[in-house]
């Protein structure tokens, strides 16, 4: 009797062992996430049992350390790897469905990499791998013209930064024909990619610069009309003969005054000069509508340090502070803390001898992972390394004879207007008109995407 008792248990047990048996399954694919966006790690059990009794563990194969971890009945993520505090979450409700799915938030350059979906019961256990694949879409590409070359042909140059992995660089005609080109420089910052490539048109028409990864692609032409080959062969040509007059009409002023003594006379017409400069630029500054801004501390990204006033920024913080949804994301930027949603208003900025900065102003709520575009909610210029730009529609390159010291902004609020000032030199430099704006606007200002090591502060003038 007692071997029938102990036979039947132990047919019981493997029963029991039997029923418990699942199977863990994922994608077959990699599954493909974009920098900036979330994306669901897909994990089920298979039959679609419960295990919301079960331990559920994500962890990096390469790291070898814990995503996210359930285990009796809650998420227990006090050993979770750092970079993703905050950014994981299992649904609790899919658990009762066998759906163990991660939701990754944000998803950073450094989440590429393979996963395990670990899924144990009390007599059972199996798991899968995920390979997830990032993917970070850079800048638009910018196109621009380098001059002609002896036999005529005109030099384009296509730069274009910010993308993950190494994209690929393309020029097409307007029938969408690949041109040959220059080999592309290619540059690794941190863990982005920044690409230039030059090429050498003869033809007129649309030229088209395109840079791609697997998914995403941007694009940029330029049209290179008829008109604009002979204006740039004109101008070369004006340009030389200009040249050669004005070095006869010098040496003819200059023989013609010395004939009649008449040199002392320019130092007070140009004293005179500097001194309407001075009195219109002082009959402006007290007209314009000045507000003092002070930058919000608690938006800006986390590598950044603004001063005790809220009057600086300079790149350099490297400590742990806290990150929330609230701070700058990739680009290193910073909001003013009072917003303006009505009338008109005026700021300045001292950004000299510093060489990577957008400034302008952007919507209270604007996304602070975006690019800084007006179809966002941002209205900047910008300047990178000797570069300065503006970003409408497209890419607007600035041609300006100096190097900017200070830059005032200017916004009429119910004209949908904001344009932007060389107070140096009281000149415009760029302006967009009908715009339209429908929440608070505040001053931005910013030290470049990802990085810079430029250590000059931009300031908020008084």
């Amino acid at each position: 009797m007692k071997f029938i008792c102990l036979t039947l248990l132990f047919v019981s047990g493997i029963t029991d062992s039997r029923s418990e048996q699942y199977e863990v399954v994922g994608p077959a694919d990699p599954v493909f996430a974009v920098a900036g966006e979330d994306v669901i790690l897909p994990c089920s059990v298979k039959p679609s049992i419960s295990v919301v009794d079960m331990r559920v563990e994500w962890f990096r194969l390469d790291l070898k350390d814990s995503v996210h971890l359930y285990d009796d009945h809650e998420d227990r993520n006090t050993e979770q790897i750092q970079s993703y505090r905050g950014r994981t979450k299992l649904n609790h409700q899919e658990l009762q469905t066998g759906n163990a799915s991660l939701k990754l938030s944000t998803v950073r350059v450094s989440d590429e990499g393979l996963y395990k979906c670990f899924i144990q019961s009390k007599s059972w256990s199996d798991d899968v791998t995920v390979d997830v694949s990032v993917e970070a879409v850079g800048r638009p590409p910018v196109i621009t013209v380098d001059g002609f070359d002896r036999s005529g042909g005109l030099h384009l140059q296509c730069e274009s930064e910010g993308w993950y992995p190494e994209p690929d660089l393309e020029w097409l005609d307007s029938e969408g024909v690949s041109l040959s080109s220059e080999t592309t420089e290619t540059h690794r910052n941190s863990d982005r990619f920044s690409l230039k490539n030059t090429i050498i048109v003869y033809h007129s028409g649309k030229i088209h610069c395109r840079v791609k990864l697997r998914h995403h692609m941007l694009e940029t032409l330029i049209n290179t009309t008829n008109n604009i080959f002979i204006s740039w062969r004109t101008s070369v040509i004006l340009s030389s003969v200009f040249v050669v007059l004005a070095v006869i009409a010098g040496i003819l002023i200059t023989v013609f005054a010395l004939k009649n003594r008449a040199l002392d006379q320019l130092p007070n017409e140009h004293r005179k000069i500097q001194h309407e400069r001075d009195h219109l630029l002082k009959t402006l500054k007290t007209t314009l509508p000045k507000v003092k801004v002070t930058l919000d501390a608690d938006s800006a990204h986390r590598y950044l340090i603004v001063s005790r006033d809220g009057k600086q920024v300079r790149e350099g913080n490297r400590n742990t502070v806290n990150e929330g949804n609230n701070r700058f994301d990739e680009y290193l930027g910073v909001l003013g803390k009072d917003g303006f949603s009505s009338g008109s208003f005026y700021f300045e900025v001292q950004v000299k001898d510093q060489t990577e900065w957008d400034l302008g102003v952007a919507r209270e709520s604007v996304d602070r992972e975006s690019d800084l575009s007006p179809a966002v909610g941002y209205w900047t210029v910008s300047r990178n390394d000797e570069r300065y730009s503006a970003r409408d529609s497209s890419y607007v390159s600035l041609s300006l004879r100096e190097d900017l010291q200070r830059v005032g902004v200017f916004v009429d609020y119910e004209k949908g207007l904001v344009s932007f000032y060389d107070v140096e030199s009281m000149s415009h430099i760029y302006s967009y008109t009908g715009q339209s704006f429908n929440e608070k606007l505040c001053p931005f200002v910013c030290l470049g995407f990802l990085y810079n090591y430029n250590p000059t502060p931009l300031i908020i003038c008084d």
